[in-house]
């Protein structure tokens, strides 16, 4: 056994006091970075609008640019939309202007089918926002590697944040400013057509978008009940750097309460948790630290706590909504050391071991029996899986057995390649992207109510979820996995924030936006909106699978649409027009 870092402490509950330490960075204000591109001159914005500012529907598959007249891709008259029961519709307006507005509103009124009606307050209007972003790597092919010079790579400001805010706004001179609007179809409303309207007003004028909602006979069951198995990693450290408050105090779980609900509203089934010190090695700009502490005692017994485990499972349960699934990350890190608190030095020491070694085996069996005790006494345990990313085979193998002779009953849960030696083994098994289960697997492996998931990251340079991504590409991935028949997706950050999230999405290593998909302050994203467009597509279809089992016409046609949904078909020019066939395809059952 070796012994590094060794930091010395003042009292025997000190690694507890680590772990509530105030963060003492300051949270970035909110102004958005220049623009080095190429725009709209103010002569071309004075020569092409007459009117000081105009209001059109846009579509939700554009990222209209904020210096230039956008595009005339959309109407000014009337949209119409197609909804469930229960469903969350989107849509986009464009508000651009050549002349200083200090006191823009928008609002929505209630939407009207004779004596039914959808309430405004079911409706969200949401500014949208612009971020830096960069491009994928030189040679097109991902956007995985270090980025260590913004330069390098070709910037420019993209819009994706959705603001909480849609009152007095200042919007300036030769400026676009896109407005998202999200609207939730009660699930006890009568079918029908209802109809409203979206108003800009600024400088007393008033410009009037007209809103149609067809509420088809279709019900959508509530997210909690969806069965799609949805898995972003949360990471609680970066909301509490970005808001400068103490780790796991009250003002730090009542900030993540917003982003935590609007990622159960998306049908999120997982809890992610970390049982060891950096177990990425500290990549991202927030570490993620161990929920549980383990201790050494004088006399060489182990002695376990798990306060802030506790804490953030409880929060995730009941304050979010997140009960389905705990994943605990992990026993083989990137770098193989191991942290404890050594009373007899009062210090943290760190174990280096390989995962067939004496002291791996010493270190981790103790810690996962007491564990199991814990999550039993709690109600967890069957909730619980022992997580791990790819690592060599015989080093998932070595770690496999261990968890197995702590608790035979143990769960575990993989992201990575699939292995065929091993899969008996796992419960909760997402594959890399460009891989399949094989069907006789796939067919077991949903006997014994195992999860076989998919996953996309930095890797695939479409379909993704980066800043300057196509839009639909986050839905055209979900209906990816209808064609796959994988049963949920996982991508590895919802929220681990670069220094500015609001301003800057790049970061030193991976293409803009891989590490986050939602804002602070429960601020949404287009991709994100997107991602939960495909979700409910892929409730919907299994809807219509069980509805049409006795209806072979209905039932191919809606096979027929999914199967395109494959690589071959896959490309930068036809993702939002597959995306668009396969909607309209699926809300005309």
């Amino acid at each position: 056994m070796h012994l590094l870092h060794k930091i010395k402490l003042t009292t025997p509950t000190a690694i507890l006091m680590l772990l509530a330490l105030p963060f003492l960075a300051k949270a970035q204000s909110y102004t958005e970075l220049k623009d080095s591109k190429p725009f709209d001159s103010s002569e071309v914005w004075n020569k092409s609008l007459k009117s000081n500012f105009n209001f059109v529907w846009g579509n939700t598959d554009t990222r209209y640019p904020k210096l230039s007249i956008p595009n005339k891709d959309g109407s000014s008259g009337t949209i119409r939309l197609t909804a469930w029961h229960g469903e969350r519709v989107n849509a986009q307006a464009v508000f651009y202007t050549k002349v200083d507005l200090n006191d823009v509103s928008f609002i929505v009124s209630d939407l009207k089918n004779g004596r039914n009606t959808i309430s405004s307050s079911q409706i969200k209007v949401q500014p949208v926002s612009y971020v830096m972003t960069d491009e994928l790597n030189k040679d097109g092919k991902g956007g995985c590697g270090h980025r260590p010079d913004p330069t390098a790579f070709d910037s420019t400001l993209v819009a994706d944040v959705l603001n909480n805010e849609h009152l007095n706004l200042s919007v300036e001179a030769f400026t676009t400013k896109p407005v998202w609007l999200n609207i939730s179809v009660p699930q006890n409303i009568k079918s029908g057509k209802y109809s409203g309207t979206l108003t800009a007003t600024a400088q007393g004028k008033s410009i009037n978008l007209n809103i149609v909602v067809e509420v088809k006979n279709h019900q959508l069951a509530t997210p909690s009940d969806w069965a799609f198995h949805l898995d972003l990693w949360q990471n609680p450290y970066a909301v509490a750097r970005y808001h400068n408050v103490s780790l796991w105090s009250n003002e730090h779980f009542e900030l993540m309460k917003p982003i935590m609900k609007m990622l159960a509203d998306a049908g999120q089934k997982v809890i992610t948790t970390t049982i060891m010190h950096k177990p990425w090695a500290g990549q991202t700009e927030d570490p993620f630290d161990s929920m549980v502490s383990k201790i050494k005692n004088i006399d060489g017994t182990w002695e376990y706590r798990y306060d802030v485990f506790d804490k953030w499972v409880s929060f995730m349960m009941s304050e979010a909504g997140i009960t389905e699934q705990i994943n605990c990350y992990t026993m083989i890190p990137w770098a193989m050391s191991f942290d404890y608190y050594d009373v007899a030095s009062n210090s943290i020491k760190f174990v280096e071991a390989q995962t067939d070694s004496k002291e791996f085996e010493d270190y981790w069996l103790p810690f996962l029996t007491d564990f199991a005790n814990h999550l039993k006494a709690k109600g967890w345990f069957d909730k619980t899986t022992i997580a791990m990313d790819e690592r060599a085979m015989s080093d998932m193998q070595n770690t496999i057995k261990i968890i197995k002779k702590a608790d035979p009953n143990y769960k575990v849960s993989l992201a990575g390649n699939y292995h065929a030696e091993i899969e008996a083994d796992i419960y909760d098994y997402c594959i890399a992207f460009e891989q399949q289960f094989p069907k006789s697997i796939k067919e077991k492996r949903d006997s014994q109510n195992k999860r076989s998931t998919v996953y996309t990251c930095c890797t695939e340079p479409f379909p993704n979820t980066f800043t300057f991504s196509a839009p639909a590409e986050a839905t055209w991935t979900i209906w990816h996995a209808l064609a796959g028949n994988y049963d949920g997706y996982l991508r590895w950050a919802y929220n681990s924030w670069t220094k500015s999230p609001l301003q800057d999405s790049r970061f030193r290593t991976w293409a803009a936006g891989d590490c986050y998909l939602v804002y602070p302050d429960g601020r949404s994203s287009i991709r994100f909106e997107r991602l939960i467009e495909g979700i409910q597509d892929f409730e919907k279809v299994n809807t219509l699978r069980n509805k049409f089992s006795g209806n072979p016409g209905k039932l191919k046609k809606l096979e027929d649409i999914i199967s395109t949904f494959t690589l071959s078909t896959m490309g930068d020019n036809t993702t939002e027009k597959q995306v668009r066939k396969a909607r309209n395809i699926l809300n005309s059952l």
